[in-house]
């Protein structure tokens, strides 16, 4: 064998020092090795991976005088090199019709999950076009029917019909706790505009999946910004109920319910620090994360409620009498407790599919990418809680009960607690988690979740019913 060429053992020795030190030289292969043969010429082995084809955003180059004259060559890792074994070409090859943010497309269209979104769809579907059946039954031939011959009765006539027309006098009077109520709402506002925009901007790809802490930074950013509309929303509902006291109404839409998740979740991270953890989130985070909220969130709030106060209240279609009047006998299927019970397993019911694989890219460290279909389920689950209120709410009118206000922002809302037994039972079947804190931190974490999808799904079912009494005693003729 001939004497190796000096300006190779140089090269050579370049080439491994910088690939020991992690970095290459630009333009070039990552590891060349090349060797003369008996006959003079230069023979290149190349590290490459034993994939037929990678597909990268870059090509490597090789040394023009260890360039192979045979362009079929095979090419050989280091270690088969070693050990007398070949491997088949694999050039890496550039593919321009790939675009570097759908560089992992391949890798997500190979998850078997979209069979299950689908029939998760079309499940949602079903129980959507159910109770939007029932809905226009009921807003097309059994009101138009009553409004009809309610419009015809004389006054005395009436006196002796039983229905829905005879709680108008009492259908607006204002609720029980109407600043916990209007508060509530207000947060609700906040949390449906802010879940909107984030999972509308994932689905146009704004949001990398690969990126996971870009949707919750997002969401965040919003929520901030968010803050003229739970504080208009509350002070105008609040104003509508006749309340007074707006300076405690707009201090407890700034603090209440994020307060309660803020201190949730220093908890958590607290058992975090305890525990030595890195997913601890760092106390300069947390700071931050107060100055967002006292800092731009609150003076929004408080900007949102002073043009809500100077709004005036939201006048009822019909008067409200003096005297309350007695709500008779209720069955028990309209009595508010199994109401609400059976308002909650419908909405549930579009959801829970996609809840298991929520579940598991939180707690199984799984990749979710499936926003398309969780935005569709996101609209499905709004138009689900929305009729299934209006429907329970129009039995309990034609029954005499016109304490719909809190009914139908729990009936709604109980959603949540389907959606925490739900969580329940994934604990129990499908995760292994030992240790007081690790199930400390899974519940703790869970609160915050279901208290955040609870005051969602109530704003949804009230404002529906809302809007829903107001539309039938509008067109009702009072004397």
């Amino acid at each position: 064998m001939k004497p190796l060429n000096p300006s190779f053992i140089f090269l050579l020795s370049l080439t491994v020092v910088s690939s020991s030190l992690g970095f290459y030289l630009p333009g070039l292969a990552p590891v060349s090795f090349c060797e003369q043969n008996s006959k003079g010429d230069i023979q290149l082995f190349v590290n490459r991976l034993d994939s037929v084809e990678s597909v990268l955003p870059y090509e490597y180059d090789a040394f023009d005088f260890c360039k192979d004259t045979d362009e079929n060559r095979p090419s050989e890792n280091l270690g088969q090199v070693l050990f007398g074994e070949r491997i088949e070409t694999s050039p890496y090859k550039q593919n321009d019709d790939i675009r570097w943010a759908s560089r992992w497309d391949y890798i997500l269209v190979s998850m078997p999950h979209t069979n299950i979104q689908w029939f998760s769809i079309m499940n949602s579907l079903v129980i959507v076009l159910f109770l939007s059946g029932m809905v226009a039954m009921i807003m097309l031939r059994t009101l138009h029917k009553d409004i009809a011959r309610y419009n015809q009765m004389d006054q005395e006539e009436a006196q002796e019909e039983s229905g829905w027309k005879q709680v108008h006098g009492d259908v607006f009077r204002p609720p029980r706790m109407g600043m916990l109520l209007s508060i509530f709402l207000g947060q609700g506002t906040q949390v449906f505009i802010m879940t909107f925009i984030t999972l509308f901007l994932a689905c146009l790809g704004f949001l990398s999946p690969a990126n996971r802490g870009a949707l919750m930074t997002c969401a965040v950013v919003l929520w901030v910004l968010l803050g003229t509309s739970a504080g208009y929303v509350s002070a105008r509902l609040y104003k509508t109920f006749g309340g007074e006291n707006w300076k405690t109404n707009v201090l407890l839409t700034a603090f209440l319910c994020p307060g309660i998740v803020f201190v949730d979740f220093f908890l958590m991270n607290l058992i975090l620090w305890v525990e030595g953890s890195s997913a601890a989130v760092p106390f300069g985070t947390l700071v931050a994360i107060l100055a967002l909220w006292f800092g731009i969130s609150v003076p929004l709030t408080f900007v949102g409620a002073y043009f809500g106060f100077k709004k005036p209240g939201i006048e009822p279609p019909v008067q409200t009498n003096q005297i309350p009047r007695q709500i008779p006998q209720q069955s028990f299927f309209t009595k508010p407790v199994p109401g609400i019970i059976m308002g909650g397993i419908l909405p549930f019911g579009c959801i829970f599919i996609q809840l298991f694989f929520i579940l598991n890219s939180i707690w199984s460290h799984q990749m979710y990418y499936m926003f398309g279909f969780l935005f569709l389920v996101f609209i499905i689950l709004v138009i689900t809680c929305s009729e299934a209120t209006v429907l329970l709410c129009y039995f309990h009118l034609c029954a005499e009960d016109y304490h719909w206000w809190w009914r139908s922002f729990l009936t709604s809302g109980f959603t949540a607690v389907y959606l925490f037994v739900y969580a329940v039972h994934y604990f129990f079947s499908k995760l292994q988690i030992i240790g007081a804190a690790s199930t400390i931190l899974y519940f703790g974490y869970t609160l915050i979740m279901v208290l955040i999808f609870f005051i969602f799904t109530g704003t949804m079912g009230f404002f529906s019913c809302f809007w829903f009494v107001n539309k039938i005693y509008s067109v009702l003729k009072v004397d």
